[in-house]
């Protein structure tokens, strides 16, 4: 029988087998510890993504290779700690392309997962935007290397039946990558090559000819949190007035769809109540192409991509007291910056010169001065200007935008269903 040791985690006294894992004892305890990397079959654990990293027996160390010993004391939710886990996943979004809404594992994948767990709305690091390859060539496989963040589960524990490893390390430092071993991968069973697929905690394995995509609420991390009280925030300091003071708003839209000025009327009949609290200035949904008079908050939703987005959003910022980026586009750049990791004379090439929808002799690319200059790339709007608040989403639930715009005006206290903060 195993012997039953006495340890604490975050002030929480708790009896546990001694020699057991700190990661299962805390999930059996209700704690959670975020981590991309553990896996519970694998032994010994990876330790390689650090996310679960926690203050233990005073040290920093990661929970996944920490064994349970008498008189263990573990601390999880520290300030530092939870800040320390938000950025090393916002790191991991901002080095690899994860453009979740075009993303095959978008509402499975555990990196996206992660950052709704954590909270994320946008990350404080400059997106690389890296032209890494995508490898094709595996008989069954598609190896996507921009989503790959290097945990070693695929490394480790995808096998064949004779034992040899079908994933291996290549290359060094920065330029490690995951490279497949196509004799090998020949080799595997349909169930063992889902398997690799299942295991990878990002869209980086996909398997041809298996669809993951289901409808909303049918995915795996649509509905539930595993911290069930996350989600409840309460932002701004200011009590809620007796009576709501009518505020000006003015939005607009650069390099998007136009997809969450569509959400913003999601709300149906509550928007009868938010017109009664707010007036539209300079706005699509009005049509005034001027600002009329200074508003108490701006809503841009699209990123930045031609010299005319530029002016617009400087406009944006001088007449208006609060700027909120709406959507991943005014986030991050979200879809447009899928051309970021092509040099602007590729695209420019690709879209005027080798259109197949090209009229005969129409291959020139336009020119005009009173045309907006294109970018060299699509910016965040935060690369241009200030922004004060980001609400996420692809694009952002009707009434998570609405909670957020009333707390922010009137600090209107609220909380985000788990299903409504997503970033697909």
């Amino acid at each position: 029988m195993s012997k039953l040791v006495n340890i604490t985690i975050d002030g929480k006294a708790i009896q546990a087998e001694e020699g057991k894992g700190l990661m299962l004892v805390a999930r059996e305890n209700g704690i959670f510890i975020p981590s991309l990397c553990f896996y519970e079959h694998i032994e010994p654990p990876l330790g390689t993504c650090r996310v679960c990293t926690c203050k233990i027996n005073g040290k920093y160390s990661p929970a996944c290779t920490e064994k349970i010993t008498e008189g263990l004391t573990v601390e999880v939710n520290t300030e530092e700690l939870v800040d320390s886990r938000k950025a090393l996943v916002e790191m991991m979004f901002a080095e690899g392309n994860h453009i979740c809404p075009a993303c095959e594992k978008s509402g499975h994948c555990d990196l996206q997962h992660m950052g709704y767990e954590l909270g994320i709305s946008s990350t404080r690091f400059q997106h690389l935007f890296k032209d890494r390859a995508i490898d094709y060539k595996p008989s069954r496989m598609v190896m996507e290397h921009n989503r790959c963040i290097k945990c070693l589960r695929c490394v480790v524990d995808v096998k064949t039946d004779d034992g040899k490893k079908v994933f291996n390390y290549q290359d060094r430092g920065n330029e490690t990558y995951v490279g497949i071993d196509y004799e090998q991968e020949e080799k595997l069973s349909e169930e063992q090559v889902i398997n690799a697929m299942k295991i990878c905690p990002t869209g980086a394995i996909i398997v041809r000819g298996v669809s993951l995509a289901a409808p909303f609420g049918d995915r795996k991390y649509d509905m539930d949190s595993v911290q069930k009280d996350y989600t409840k925030k309460k932002h701004g300091h200011r009590s809620r007035p007796t009576m709501m003071e009518k505020k000006i708003v003015a939005t607009v839209s650069l390099a998007g769809c136009f997809g969450c000025h569509m959400s913003m009327l999601d709300i149906d009949t509550d928007l009868l109540d938010v017109v009664e609290l707010i007036s539209f200035d300079k706005s699509p949904l009005t049509d005034f192409k001027n600002f009329t008079s200074r508003c108490h908050i701006g809503i841009i939703e699209g990123g930045v991509c031609n010299s005319e987005n530029i002016e617009t959003l400087r406009k944006f910022r001088e007449h208006c007291d609060i700027l909120v980026s709406l959507g991943e586009c005014s986030i991050w750049g979200g879809l447009p910056t899928m051309r970021n990791s092509i040099p602007l004379s590729e695209c420019l090439e690709e879209a005027y010169l080798n259109s197949a929808t090209s009229e005969p002799g129409a291959n020139i690319v336009p020119y005009h001065e009173d045309l907006p200059k294109i970018l060299d790339r699509v910016y965040a709007c935060s690369e241009i200007v200030r922004i004060d608040y980001f609400i996420p989403g692809c694009p952002p639930d009707a009434n998570h935008i609405w909670k957020a715009v009333k707390n922010i005006l009137w600090g209107e206290e609220y909380s985000i269903l788990y299903s409504e903060f997503k970033y697909d």
